[in-house]
């Protein structure tokens, strides 16, 4: 018995001490202690060997007699294991900050740190700015409109967006733009997402750009010229990046600028001769002032450094001599202004790079560094934009479309759909919201850029087909009624722009996370550079003791123990846990992972995009959580929280198991498996009654449903377009009044009541009123009632031969328009 006793003290004080990460020090002293409680209680075997066990600990673990024999070996192996890090990997690793990512990678997350932030609400400027200039904006156009007649805004619009500083969020007030916070940004393209193109023509200038650039980095004069009329639209900015041969990987930019001396308003001056040619450049076919990226060269060594300068940025007047400009992309679904831009030895002054002489060769910091804000802000917020609305229109079209005398929106295939949109949606607008609420405190969240750009588009593509899905032959025939089938087209635009999704999810999340993200990684490999023995002893065995730690804490969590105490009531606790026991999986795993397959592990993109699966999925859950305690709960949305939660915890989990079935090392990944995973998958798919709730909350006139649907454009501005979203808001309030009717009537033509050959609603309601089973003001409201709903189930039709005719007649108005 006393062996037992022993054996299970000396198991359970080392797994406090590993997942406590106390050190070999405390690991030393159970060892000695309990063995000599085995010597003292007649379990002299067990005590000896315990023994001999804090030898060993002292040998390998103390730093004073590690430091003599250990650490060199490990240290010689890591030099020979550990991946070359390029200048341009280097840049990439030190751009943005590290804030909750880290803590998730760390597998202990602290939430009261997460938590020490609030996010608060709008201002009272913003907020207006959202209910008026937003709306007015949305009311001036029609998807179709745009999208297939027009393939532009009106000028109208292009007035107004420039008049009110929709071009100018990002800019300060001093420099007369509206300084709007990062969450402020966010509401604006999700209001405007109403209409893709508006949306994009407003994202950009605000998101990776020369007026960004130029905030960060421009010279006094440069700012001070520019970005006043940036704000108020007398400058149209575009950004030219990519290219034929350069997309993805933007550090192979073939684009060459050459140091000489040239000409510039009949001066000799210092500058660059520039030759170029880049694509799919928005804004550009009317951009007035044009951002570059390219690399650049001193033959001559005119400024007195290397050959080879690197990339390099310049914000280019668009009339300069060489320039080409002015010709278009034709965006799928969305023809929002996007062209290509051509230079051919176009001399430029060293004053037309951004931030002057002495940013040269600083273009790909300069551009990383702002991606990892303007990444969090732009493509996301347009994924809610087209949740909300694809909530709105959905759950309002599948209540007032009958069959089988029932609302499709009763039917259980129709509900699954609803509710994985609405979840989704849910999802996106908590992760924007709380990421945006981290760049208003001042951080550079480069990591979850990556993440809320890939899923969350990933997640709108989804959100758009249940949306279609559920319309039918509504959202497949073209037109002016047509709200949604533009969009849906367009999809492919965000999945593709601002890095790959396929290129962001099997190499950026982890492999950036793995580096940046790591406590210990980057303080490692800065030892290796600099050859520092007792800076990397430091490192590597507090590494080593994270990894242990997260092995007991991943084993343990997936028994159920060891939970502790968080700042979360018992609605949302069991979600806490999970979130903290993928976070410790997600840490074992990685460090396996970079310590089996070393610097192969960069070419493993399948395990890569698995672990940043892990990785995006519970940072997605945590901003759930968060965005739940801040807030104040409707009816109904302890549901979609719930759907939520148990979703993205599904994925992790699913992402985990596929990480560990196609671990390179089969021995390992087993080992790995049953540490994580020891009582195999613990978290199923969002259950039927979930689906069934969301479902009727958002397709009825409810808290929930108001409250997904917030900062949509949901009314009429005088004056304005038809607006789809605010006629099913006015007819799902009436709806219960209109349901009550529909089962009289129904149930009378059930009974003979009514003649057979009234198989219209119109005619059983006109038959209703004759037999007197609904009065004369009922049959008025249905009159009404069905009438609109008609109107909305409609879809267009034309006649081809006037359309060709118009299409000839916008095609010349662009030609005379371009002459211009």
């Amino acid at each position: 018995m006393n062996h037992w006793v022993i054996a299970i003290a000396a198991i359970v004080g080392l797994l406090v001490v590993a997942r406590k990460e106390a050190g070999a020090s405390a690991a030393i002293r159970v060892c000695v202690v309990v063995g000599l409680a085995g010597l003292l209680f007649h379990s002299k075997l067990l005590g000896v060997l315990l023994l001999l066990a804090a030898a060993v600990l002292a040998v390998t673990g103390l730093p004073s007699l590690r430091i003599r024999w250990l650490t060199p070996l490990i240290f010689s192996m890591f030099k020979t294991m550990a991946p070359k890090v390029s200048k341009t990997e280097q840049v990439a690793l030190d751009a943005g900050t590290v804030g909750w990512d880290g803590e998730l990678f760390s597998g202990r997350p602290q939430w009261s740190t997460l938590l020490s932030k609030p996010a608060p609400n709008l201002s009272e400027e913003e907020q207006r700015f959202i209910d008026h200039q937003c709306a007015v904006a949305a009311s001036m156009c029609n998807a179709y409109e745009i999208g297939v007649e027009r393939a532009d805004l009106p000028e109208a619009l292009w007035e107004y967006i420039k008049k009110e500083g929709f071009l100018g969020m990002i800019i300060p007030k001093s420099y007369g733009g509206l300084g709007f916070s990062a969450k402020a940004q966010s509401a604006v393209l999700q209001k405007l997402t109403y209409n893709d193109a508006l949306m994009v023509s407003v994202c950009v200038p605000n998101s990776l750009g020369p007026g960004e650039l130029l905030l960060k980095y421009g010279t006094d004069e440069q700012k001070n010229y520019y970005l006043p009329r940036l704000a108020d639209g007398r400058e149209i900015p575009c950004f030219g990046l990519t290219g034929p041969r350069a997309g993805s990987d933007a550090t192979s930019i073939p684009d060459v600028g050459v140091v000489c001396r040239g000409v510039h308003e009949g001066k000799d001056v210092l500058g660059i001769r520039l030759n170029f040619d880049k694509r799919w450049i928005t804004l550009a076919p009317i951009a007035t002032v044009v951002g570059l990226a390219f690399r650049l060269f001193d033959p001559e060594g005119l400024l007195g450094g290397d050959d080879d300068i690197g990339i390099t940025c310049a914000l280019i007047p668009h009339d300069t001599s060489g320039m080409e400009i002015g010709r278009r992309h034709h965006p799928m679904g969305s023809p929002f202004m996007n062209g290509p831009i051509k230079g051919k030895d176009v001399f430029i002054p060293m004053s037309y790079i951004i931030g002057g002489e002495k940013m040269v060769g600083q273009g790909w910091r300069m551009l990383v560094e702002c991606l990892s804000v303007g990444r969090c802000i732009s493509l996301p917020s347009g994924a809610i934009g087209a949740g909300r609305y694809g909530v709105g229109y959905a759950g309002g079209f599948t209540r007032i479309r009958r069959q089988f005398n029932v609302p499709v929106a009763e039917m259980e295939g129709v509900q699954e759909a609803l509710a994985r949109l609405a979840g989704l949606t849910y999802i996106a607008q908590a992760s924007v919201r709380q990421t945006a609420n981290m760049i208003d405190h001042g951080e550079k969240p480069a990591v979850p850029s990556a993440i809320l750009k890939s899923q969350l588009t990933e997640m709108q593509r989804q959100i758009l087909m249940d949306a279609m899905d559920v319309h039918g032959g509504k959202g497949l025939t073209l037109g002016p009624k047509n709200y949604l089938g533009l969009s849906f087209a367009s999809t492919a635009v965000s999945i593709t722009v601002e890095g790959a999704n396929i290129m962001t999810r099997s190499l950026m999340i982890f492999g950036q996370g793995a580096v940046r993200c790591h406590p210990f990684v980057l303080e490692e490999l800065a030892a290796k550079a600099d050859n520092d023995l007792n800076r990397f002893d430091r490192a590597i065995f507090s590494h080593i003791g994270l990894t242990i730690g997260n092995g007991v804490r991943a084993f343990t969590q997936g028994l159920g123990l060891m939970q502790g105490d968080e700042p979360f009531d018992d609605t949302v606790l069991k979600y806490v846990y999970g979130v903290n026991r993928f976070s410790a999986a997600l840490g074992l795993c990685a460090d396996a992972a970079m310590m089996s397959l070393g610097s192969s592990l960069k070419f493993r993109e399948l395990i890569s995009a698995r672990l940043g699966d892990i990785l995006s999925n519970i940072y997605l859950c945590s901003m759930v959580l968060k965005s739940w305690r801040e807030t104040h709960p409707v009816a109904g949305e302890i549901a979609i929280m719930q759907y939520a939660c148990q979703l993205l915890l599904h994925r992790a989990e699913n992402a985990l198991n596929d990480v560990l079935d196609n671990f390179p090392n089969r021995w390992l990944g087993r080992a790995l498996k049953f540490i994580t995973m020891p009582l195999g998958r613990r978290w199923a798919p969002p259950g039927d009654d979930l689906v069934r709730s969301i479902a009727k909350n958002v397709s009825t006139a409810s808290p929930l449903r108001d409250k997904l649907l917030e900062n949509t454009y949901d009314r009429v501005v005088e004056g304005g377009k038809d607006n789809a979203l605010a006629r099913y808001n006015k007819l799902l309030a009436e709806y219960d009044k209109a349901e009550a009717l529909y089962r009289r009537i129904n149930k009378a033509y059930a009974q003979n009541e009514l003649p057979a050959q009234a198989l219209h609603p119109e005619e059983k309601l006109e038959a209703a009123l004759v037999a007197k089973i609904v009065t004369e003001e009922e049959a008025t409201f249905m009159r009404a009632f069905e009438a609109e709903v008609l109107e909305l189930l409609s879809v267009d039709d034309f006649d081809f031969d006037a359309l060709a005719v118009k299409k000839d007649q916008v095609v010349a108005h662009h030609h005379r328009r371009d002459a211009a």
